[in-house]
């Protein structure tokens, strides 16, 4: 009672407000769902029951649907989180491999991305208004993340140069066709040959010209 309140003057930092500390545990509920409901989707399909789910993500079940009215929002909402997760690995395998290695090693996660999202196309196709935006945004983040991907591949002269990144995106996601029933390691083997094919007929890489540098006198 006598105890006075923590001060600046005193180098300790303020209480986090309530109302921060549960937005953030909100986020990581939300976060901790999405996560637990893409791992029960891969095995059980996307009309796993919602129980199941809240036991993989270690709430209630109130919990899901305080967050997700419906189911369908809970669909979408993975299927963003896991598009926003592989388009954004673009980047980093970019700074962390050469060009045709980080264009290989995307191709094979997106594969892997495709290949889960068991009963995602008929859900796509059902009509439900939650699902009418997702096919615009599959494309608005993978094309670009995809296409400098391959631009990189292609100024190295790791890759041909007569591919472009809808025609790709689409022969990866038929060759995950048939993944269901014969498991992802055709899918893995499928996605190789295809990479084996974008390496041949690759042309000599292009000169970057330095910055600043004056061009040729004319």
């Amino acid at each position: 009672m006598g105890e006075e309140p923590a001060s600046s003057a005193s180098g300790s930092e303020a209480p986090e407000p309530p109302s921060r500390r549960v937005r953030a545990d909100a986020r990581r509920n939300i976060e901790a769902l999405l996560e637990a409901a893409a791992a029960v989707f891969a095995t059980s399909g996307v009309d796993a029951p919602v129980r199941e789910i809240a036991a993989e993500a270690g709430v209630g079940v109130g919990t899901v649907y305080r967050h997700f009215p419906k189911r369908s929002d809970l669909v979408a909402a993975v299927f963003r989180h896991q598009v926003d997760a592989c388009a954004d690995a673009a980047p980093a395998l970019a700074a962390e491999h050469s060009p045709g290695e980080a264009l290989a090693r995307w191709i094979q996660r997106y594969a892997a991305f495709i290949a889960t999202k068991r009963g995602l196309a008929a859900a796509l196709h059902s009509g439900d208004p939650a699902f009418g935006a997702l096919p615009a945004y599959f494309q608005q983040r993978f094309q670009p993340a995809l296409g400098t991907l391959l631009e990189s591949a292609v100024g190295a002269g790791e890759v041909r140069a007569d591919v472009e990144p809808d025609d790709l995106l689409r022969a990866v996601a038929n060759l995950c066709l048939p993944a269901a029933e014969d498991g992802p390691a055709h899918t893995q083997r499928m996605t190789a040959l295809l990479i084996d094919g974008l390496r041949y007929g690759a042309g000599p890489p292009r000169p970057v010209p330095a910055a600043g540098r004056p061009g040729p006198p004319r």
